[in-house]
């Protein structure tokens, strides 16, 4: 199950493997002998039957409605709100933040993006923008 849950949460899995976790919770739920097998697969189970949806999110949309499966998350910058200071460029662990240009009514304006392959998610560039320009999807 928890080879089943680590694809999931990579955005690795089908959904075969959804309803594969859900037969094997079952089975493993309903015939074992001892407490700790019978229980075992109880928050599984309920988190299928409360959020199957966030699963399936996982799975078909490639997304983390909780935003916290962090292969399936994005910071991205807002060129709008971002005024081009460099602090989260700064900040950045692993130089995932460049400088770049965009043209907005006519003017050149200075911003800044992420490199989604470089970026390791950790979530510094957010907490150091002052204007709220780095969201995470």
């Amino acid at each position: 199950m928890m080879e089943m849950l680590t694809k999931i949460t990579k955005g690795q899995a089908t959904l075969k493997d959804l309803d594969d976790l859900k037969s094997l919770a079952a089975n493993i739920k309903s015939n074992s002998l001892c407490a700790l097998g019978q229980t075992a697969p109880n928050p599984i189970l309920s988190t299928l039957a409360q959020f199957e949806d966030e699963y399936r999110a996982h799975i078909v949309d490639k997304k983390c409605p909780a935003h916290v499966c962090k292969d399936l998350m994005k910071y991205e910058i807002d060129k709008d709100k971002c005024v081009g200071c460099g602090l989260c460029e700064r900040q950045c662990p692993v130089s995932a933040i460049s400088k770049t240009d965009y043209v907005a009514e006519g003017h050149k304006l200075p911003s800044r993006v992420i490199d989604q392959d470089k970026c390791v998610k950790c979530g510094l560039c957010m907490a150091s923008c002052k204007f709220k320009a780095i969201s995470k999807n």
